[in-house]
């Protein structure tokens, strides 16, 4: 059976799929489908997702095979993979959390405190009813411990019913520990004990029954509070409560991508694309060397005041670089919708385990948010209708773009690109985004993608 199902014939397979589901011609399940393909094989990868028939657009991308030298030996199945990537994703629109601000009144703040404290004492209470029964059953966790609880801690009946939903949750996670709870641990609302009063205020249930709360909105906020999807968590952060709120947020239409738009991932320059564009992480580590100098300072003093000012700079150098990703992941979004290009990301899920560094590159290695990059690249470019695809990253640093050799002799340094056998020189993270984006190819035509995929082969290694 995996002989049957070439790489080519897997997308061939995936486009009949799909194009008889539009017609509705396709009765029989999914399922089967996916038991006559191999496992790993690209069919089953794509079938066995969440489906929506409708308005469903798909694009190839085309991993290009290179030319490897004989010094260098390396499987093909690192370099060659047939990228199949949803232009519409299936869906029309996606969820996103918004944090909204409360203003509650300091008796109104007390209530929401006594609230969670009694909300959480309940669900560690419902905890270990759930570890004794060995059960995640929400029907008979509530048989059990519904009128107890409320009796016992003299929360509403929604709030009960939430309580033993959360503690069920977390325990299907891992059902060989008992969950705990923290006294300020998330209180999940619904749309029985919450309400929306306009933009102005929310109507939320505490132990001393419905209060009216102000709300602060910004212009982000208030342009999409009409797309509220689902339940609401209520957590505190400082003293601050804030309203978690899921939206549905629509997605652009895609478009058919003419250009190719690689990115290079890295800890000295967090971005550079294959135009040249460098996103260094010299302020990130910048600011990151004055945080440690100070809280070291602070930390050795020891003084009440100072501990105050450690408590105040918590989380600022996590909110700096998630801002800067933001800047940087807003800029190739922009970028690749002015060239109608897509954007081809290197899939380093993992690399922090799989690669060592020295001792006083450390800090930064393990500081890299590269993953934080990618999300917000991902969720940006499925609002603004962008292609993305991730690619293997192996060896894309060490490729000539020009002859294809493969060689660690190829970066001299780690700033330098110099070609061992035919000369080619360049700055190595633009080398390194160049040979990304040369990896995909979009638009190909039905007989030159099947060219390319035979010429592909014919470059296996035996």
């Amino acid at each position: 059976m995996d002989l049957l199902f070439s790489p080519m014939i897997e997308r061939d397979i995936i486009y009949c799929c799909y194009y008889l589901l539009l017609l509705g011609l396709v009765r029989f399940p999914i399922q089967l489908l996916c038991a006559l393909c191999p496992p790993h094989s690209s069919v089953a990868a794509t079938i066995s997702t969440r489906h929506r028939p409708h308005n469903v657009r798909w694009s190839i991308g085309v991993a290009e095979t290179p030319v490897f030298r004989p010094e260098r030996s390396v499987p093909h199945s690192q370099y060659q993979s047939m990228i199949i990537y949803p232009l519409n994703d299936i869906f029309n629109s996606m969820l996103q959390t918004l944090m909204v601000r409360l203003g509650p009144t300091p008796a109104q703040h007390k209530m929401l405190c006594d609230t969670m404290k009694r909300f959480n004492e309940a669900c560690n209470d419902i905890a270990n009813t759930v570890f004794f029964m060995h059960s995640a059953n929400k029907v008979e966790v509530h048989k059990t411990v519904y009128y107890p609880i409320r009796e016992r801690y003299g929360l509403s009946s929604q709030l009960a019913i939430r309580a033993i939903s959360k503690t069920c949750e977390a325990y299907k996670r891992d059902k060989s520990i008992k969950p705990e709870f923290r006294p300020d641990g998330a209180i999940v609302y619904d749309q029985r004990i919450l309400t929306w009063k306009g933009l102005e205020y929310v109507s939320l249930i505490t132990l001393e029954g419905r209060q009216l709360i102000p709300v602060r909105l910004g212009d982000y906020q208030k342009v999409r509070l009409d797309r509220i999807r689902g339940q609401a968590d209520l957590i505190i952060n400082k003293g601050v409560f804030y309203l978690c709120v899921v939206v549905e947020v629509p997605k652009a239409s895609p478009y058919d991508p003419v250009d190719v738009l690689g990115v290079d991932l890295g800890v000295k320059n967090l971005a550079v694309d294959s135009d040249g564009e460098i996103h260094s992480s010299e302020c990130i580590r910048e600011s990151r060397h004055r945080s440690d100098s100070l809280k070291g300072r602070l930390q050795s003093v020891g003084t009440k005041s100072a501990k105050k000012h450690l408590k105040k700079l918590s989380g600022r150098l996590a909110r700096f670089a998630k801002d800067v990703n933001h800047q940087i992941s807003k800029n190739l979004i922009t970028k690749a919708k002015v060239t109608s290009s897509l954007i081809s990301l290197e899939d380093l899920e993992g690399v922090s385990k799989r690669t060592t560094v020295r001792k006083s590159q450390r800090r930064d290695h393990h500081s890299w948010s590269f993953n934080q990059l990618r999300q917000f690249v991902a969720y940006k470019a499925a609002v603004a209708g962008v292609p993305l695809v991730l690619i293997n990253p192996a060896y894309t640093s060490q490729e000539c773009p020009i002859c294809h050799c493969i060689s660690g002799s190829n970066r001299p340094k780690r700033d330098d690109f110099c070609c061992i056998c035919c000369g080619f020189s360049g700055p190595a993270d633009n080398v390194a985004a160049t040979n990304i984006a040369a990896r995909v190819a979009v638009n190909l035509p039905i007989v030159s993608r099947f060219f390319a995929e035979a010429q592909a082969l014919a470059f296996r290694p035996e």
